[in-house]
């Protein structure tokens, strides 16, 4: 390690922090091919590299393949499966060893800190457990904010990071999502936080996902504070929760065990200055610090593409500090923080340890969990990069070249797939991944974040695939382009609700498929608030045709807020049921009232159409 200046054109005093020397932390390559009868090897290698090392033709293991029905060349990239399976073909014991290298070497970083470089800084708190046990709510009281609306099916889709001060001592809390689909999300979430809170609904006890949140903290050995919430609800038994987190290992501390437990109200905010409190002792005890002197490494929260900003990524430093114009590199993905703006909205110079912010400046999203360094060193981390984007090309040349020899006999259904964040886009692959219905296969052919494409549509139409937009629509002329080549474009706002219909796909039951037709578009003029009916809005239709039966989504710089019912339609003073483009009327949406100026009324019917096979 050695000390470098982060160098300001401005001015100001120049600051001196520790640099991690990445060179250094580069391991030796692993040696791979047979020793001592056992075939050691750190990842994919092609059959021809595979049939270097074990020293045997290639036309042999070609052979091998060729028996199973398959046509495989030299060029082909073996997975870890299947030189397992060669290696036990071949009577060879095998071994995967861990090779530090481009794709690995920031998540594998050790820093040993000196003692008196370190400063207390603010708990990780992670907030898990079941859907609709009060999580978000719980997060809202703290913060006096209002998420819990904002949410698709009263979910929450996305991590997000907050820091709050509690008698001015600082706790970042990381609101994880609460349905199984997210179990990716909520494990990352984990492995980054000091104490984790366990909310447990006092009227419906340990599910599922509090099972799985309880497995993560077991894992990653972190300590645990149950809020039991919900306790305002008449007639519940808090006793009941008590002796279901005793059975899996959480022992109250007021029967004897070490858990803290709390009754409460997130809902009334009934003893959360309670769990805070705690929260504040537990850190105080465990002594949470890091080294501010330095330059930062932290990990990815969340990735998204912003209509103003561009590519957005949300991390939270674990040690050191990141500061504007500081060069960026988590995994594949390089940048220059040219932008930092914390959870408020508000530019800042700079982020210290426990800190949440968002960077601007990536040159491509990077992945959920991903482990990020600063450096001053450009090039170098520039270098890291490339390479580690080849190594994950050349994997997924091999993945794909694998999908192209699936069995003809099996039902393919192919999905492209588009996103408005990247905890979505990781999470729904992860989802889907786990779908098995025998004699169907399903394939991502793509999979990214942003609006629809041309090009998706285009690539669905070759492959004969279903194009899946999840908080995200298409533009005008893409959807025209889907029409037009009879491409199935499916959109929606609830992971769940996704993974079921793609599961009738391959099952074979969505026969007929309910899809949407838009049927028209307005834009928000004016907005008046009546306190009998909420917010009415004032709008021009701007193409198609809106009915009083359509369904309706709100976006805002085009993201989906909302999807209701219209409630409501009138032009001038009447009350219609039908308005058509350039047409100015009032309207009022179902369960929605917060709008603006400028967002968009997407309206849509469902129609029955049977999908492609």
């Amino acid at each position: 390690m050695r000390n470098n200046h982060n160098k300001h054109n401005n001015g100001k005093k120049v600051e001196k922090r520790t640099e991690i020397n990445l060179k250094e932390h580069l391991g030796k390559k692993v040696n791979v091919g047979v020793q001592d009868g056992k075939f050691i090897f750190a990842g994919p290698l092609s059959i021809g590299v595979f049939a270097e090392k074990i020293n045997r033709p290639a036309s042999e293991i070609i052979r091998y393949f060729f028996n199973q029905k398959k046509m495989y060349n030299v060029n082909v990239i073996l997975n870890e499966e299947q030189i397992a399976e060669l290696c036990l073909n071949y009577n060879l014991d095998f071994e995967k060893q861990q090779q530090i290298d481009a794709t690995n070497i920031v998540e594998n970083l050790v820093i040993d800190d000196d003692e008196k470089d370190l400063q207390p800084r603010a708990p990780i708190v992670t907030i898990m457990g079941h859907v609709d046990h009060g999580k978000t709510t719980l997060l809202d009281y703290i913060h006096k904010t209002n998420t819990v609306g904002k949410e698709s099916g009263g979910i929450t889709q996305h991590i997000n990071a907050y820091q709050c001060k509690f008698k001015n001592f600082p706790i970042t809390f990381i609101d994880t999502p609460g349905h199984e689909a997210f179990a990716t999300m909520r494990t990352n979430g984990a492995k980054l936080t000091d104490i984790i809170v366990l909310v447990v609904a006092a009227d419906d006890g340990i599910k599922p996902q509090t099972l799985e949140s309880i497995k993560c903290a077991k894992e990653t050995k972190t300590p645990v504070i149950v809020f039991i919430n919900k306790m305002d609800k008449p007639n519940v038994n808090p006793e009941v929760v008590m002796n279901q987190l005793s059975d899996h290992g959480l022992v109250p501390e007021e029967w004897g065990g070490e858990t803290i437990t709390i009754k409460g109200s997130a809902l009334t905010g009934n003893n959360v200055d309670l769990l805070l409190e705690n929260i504040v002792a537990l850190s105080e005890i465990y002594e949470f610090k890091a080294n501010p002197n330095r330059l930062g490494t932290g990990v990815v929260l969340e990735s998204a593409i912003d209509k103003g900003l561009g590519k957005i990524v949300t991390v939270i430093v674990k040690n050191g500090t990141v500061r504007k114009s500081d060069f960026i590199i988590a995994g594949s993905s390089f940048g220059k923080a040219k932008i930092l703006i914390d959870e408020n909205g508000k530019q800042v110079e700079k982020a210290l340890p426990s800190t949440p912010v968002k960077v601007v400046g990536f040159e491509k999203l990077p992945s959920i969990g991903t482990t990020f360094l600063v450096s001053t060193k450009q090039e170098e981390i520039k270098a890291l990069a490339v390479a580690a984007e080849l190594q994950e090309r050349n994997e997924r040349l091999g993945e794909k070249f694998l999908i192209q020899e699936q069995d003809e006999t099996e039902k393919k259904v192919n999905i492209i797939l588009r996103t408005d964040v990247n905890g979505s886009l990781d999470a729904i692959k992860h989802l889907l991944s786990q779908l098995k219905v025998e004699g169907a296969n399903l394939h991502i052919i793509r999979s990214s974040v942003g609006p629809i494409a041309e090009t998706d549509i285009e690539l669905a139409k070759s492959a004969n695939a279903i194009v899946i937009g999840f908080n995200i629509k298409p533009s005008k002329a893409t959807k025209e382009l889907a029409t037009s080549l009879k491409v199935t474009v499916l959109f929606y706002d609830v992971i769940y609700k996704l993974r079921d219909d793609i599961e009738q796909f391959l099952l074979g039951k969505l026969d007929p498929v309910v899809e949407e037709k838009e049927t028209g578009e307005a834009k928000i003029l004016q907005l008046w608030r009546h306190s009998d009916v909420g917010v009415i809005a004032g709008c021009l239709c701007t193409s198609g045709e809106i009915n009083r039966n359509d369904s309706a989504r709100i976006l805002r710089n085009g993201k989906v807020l909302y999807t209701t019912k219209i409630g409501s339609m009138r032009h001038f003073k009447e009350n219609v049921n039908k308005v058509t483009a350039k047409m100015e009327f009032g309207i009022t949406l179902k369960n929605v009232n917060d709008l603006k100026v400028e967002d968009v009324i997407q309206c849509f019917k469902l129609v029955e159409n049977k999908p492609k096979k």
